[in-house]
């Protein structure tokens, strides 16, 4: 995953674009957790590396998720939440597929 990617998807510095993905993602987010966007989700985790520009340093990359990063603890941490699967749909599947 690069920067770019997210940057292109509607999560930049300036927040969320309107009628991007990014706008889409959060709009689902927010209607499925009853009109909020948590902490930690999707929508929180890309537009916080939109915002830094830190994807790929966070473990995210276009091979997979890089053992020991940021974001193989947050795949653990989902898996464990749910009952050791990441779900379709979910904070890292999500992340990792931008």
């Amino acid at each position: 995953m690069s920067d770019q990617n997210v940057r292109n998807a509607g999560f930049t510095s300036s927040g969320i674009k309107g009628g991007s993905i990014a706008s889409s993602i959060m709009s689902h987010e927010a209607k499925s957790s009853g009109g909020g966007v948590r902490s930690g989700g999707a929508t929180s985790t890309l537009q916080g590396m939109g915002a830094k520009g830190s994807t790929h340093s966070s473990g995210f990359t276009s091979s997979g998720i890089s053992s020991g990063s940021q974001a193989s603890r947050m795949m653990s941490q989902e898996a464990r939440s749910h009952g050791g699967g990441t779900p379709r749909g979910g904070t890292t599947s999500t992340v990792q597929s931008v």
